[in-house]
């Protein structure tokens, strides 16, 4: 049964029937955490895990299983979702797959729209931060070499951590980002389609560049590393190539990297086994990791 359902998805990939322009599909990501073979030798050794007084504010830890001398490099990952919806159960693969590469992983959930708007989901991850530095020792991470990453709007915090330093200041860990990786992220997206998702999301702000990673491109960045499909229609590569080509004329370390005949959803798919054919994601991600964070 899991061979067959790994077959009709590839095959639903291959015949373009699975969007690879809108946002996850539930369906899609439960899908793909089924199949078999999926990325062995990783054990999820915590789950549940409260860092804030809200239901949202929980994260789950993935490690290699066979553990290693030392303690490893942390990676932190934030699923997108238009900053409304998500659940970090559904990325159990993308966090399988970093785990076999030697990365302790983290998943966190945080708030999402209508509940909360801009900066409550950077807030979140900036409390994430804060709990992995404090306590990812105890399961094998070294909280001096933390990088983060995400897809879609889980990109977005990601990089709105690494590079607007008043998150990580305000949750007491300033400079614990080391390295990030952002997957198909909006970074330089004004102005906002009224009403759209990331008008609900972020909108209203006195000044609507405070909401925008570019805005905060400096010198002090830590090294980035920037993937996108050249085929994304919902977050477009110029995302990428802008901000990586601000940092780059701060004198900072940026690299944007465009994958040919990717959208915004296969470049996601591309981290799970049964897709790395389509782009080297998971290859580019794990070596860009090892050498700004070592291990």
């Amino acid at each position: 049964m899991a061979a067959l359902r790994r077959r009709l998805l590839l095959g639903m990939v291959s015949a373009g029937l699975i969007s690879l322009t809108g946002c996850s599909s539930l369906d899609t990501l439960n899908t793909v955490n089924s199949l078999t073979p999926g990325d062995g030798g990783t054990d999820r050794v915590a789950s549940d895990i409260a860092f804030g007084s809200d239901p949202r504010q929980m994260l789950d830890i993935y490690t290699p299983a066979a553990g290693g001398t030392g303690k490893a490099p942390v990676v932190i990952f934030f699923y997108g979702g238009s900053w409304n919806s998500g659940r970090r159960q559904d990325y159990a693969f993308a966090a399988r797959a970093l785990a076999a590469q030697g990365f302790v992983v983290v998943v966190p959930d945080y708030r999402l729209v209508p509940q909360v708007k801009f900066p409550a989901f950077v807030e979140d991850g900036a409390a994430a931060v804060a709990w992995t530095v404090a306590n990812i020792a105890r399961h094998g991470g070294d909280p001096a070499r933390i990088g983060v990453s995400g897809h879609s709007a889980g990109a977005y915090i990601a990089l709105m951590l690494a590079l607007d330093g008043r998150w990580l200041q305000a949750a007491g860990t300033p400079g614990a980002v080391k390295a990030a990786v952002g997957i198909a992220g909006p970074y330089d997206f004004l102005p906002f389609v009224p009403g759209g998702a990331a008008d609900k999301a972020l909108g209203g702000q006195p000044d609507s560049a405070v909401t925008q990673p570019i805005s905060f491109a400096s010198s002090a960045a830590p090294p980035v590393l920037l993937l996108n499909g050249s085929d994304d229609t919902t977050v477009l590569p110029r995302n990428a190539t802008q901000l990586a080509a601000m940092l780059k004329s701060k004198g900072a370390s940026a690299e944007a990297r465009l994958y040919p005949d990717i959208g915004h959803i296969g470049i996601l798919l591309a981290i799970s086994k049964p897709f790395r054919g389509k782009a080297p994601a998971l290859t580019d991600t794990t070596a860009f990791f090892k050498r700004t964070l070592g291990g």
